[in-house]
């Protein structure tokens, strides 16, 4: 794996992993009670986070507080993943196995796609016959691209909460702002390849 795929594939599996992490922080503020259903939001009846419409998950664990602990662990698994062990030769696999246990758990819904892509990046990459070689137009992007997907997540959280205490924010906004992110993740992530 190309030492700037690697960057980015640690540098966004570790912000899916606190992704992760914020919404079990939000089931165990909830406490030892039992949840609403199979979708649940992680922060609800919280001002600053109704512009993310209370951060929805869904859980097949009954209670908020079992639920946030189990997604503060495997949150913390995937960030150790993604930063230590994605090169090996099953890494990008485990990393979707990982976001899917995240998204069952109450990890959110944002967190386990944005790990099934990055994972079946480095599954990709972890088969070298398929590396482009030599330096494309795309790949002259990944510089760019890479601060512009980590400057979109960020804004989106923290970001987004702390403006939305003191502005309106429009709920477009928000949904350019994700498509931004998602959207730059995948072209830092392809042009990584190709950089050089």
């Amino acid at each position: 794996m190309k030492r700037e795929t690697r960057l980015t594939v640690s540098t966004f599996g570790a912000i899916v992993g606190m992704a992760g992490l914020e919404h079990g922080v939000g089931e165990i503020l909830q406490g030892n009670i039992p949840t609403d259903g199979l979708v649940i939001e992680s922060w609800p009846n919280i001002e600053a986070y109704e512009i993310l419409a209370g951060e929805p998950a869904m859980t097949i664990i009954p209670n908020f507080l079992l639920s946030g602990i189990v997604t503060v662990i495997v949150s913390i698994i995937f960030i150790l993943w993604a930063v230590k062990y994605v090169e090996r030769r099953k890494g990008g696999l485990i990393l979707i196995i990982i976001s899917l246990l995240l998204l069952l758990i109450g990890g959110g819904f944002g967190p386990p796609i944005m790990g099934s892509i990055i994972g079946g990046f480095g599954m990709r990459m972890n088969n070298r016959s398929e590396l482009p070689s030599g330096k494309t137009r795309l790949g002259s992007l990944w510089p760019v691209m890479y601060v512009a997907g980590m400057v979109g997540y960020f804004s989106l959280w923290p970001g987004l909460i702390v403006v939305s205490m003191f502005f309106p924010i429009e709920p477009m906004f928000t949904v350019s702002l994700t498509l931004f992110s998602f959207s730059s993740l995948i072209l830092a992530l392809l042009s990584s390849s190709s950089y050089s």
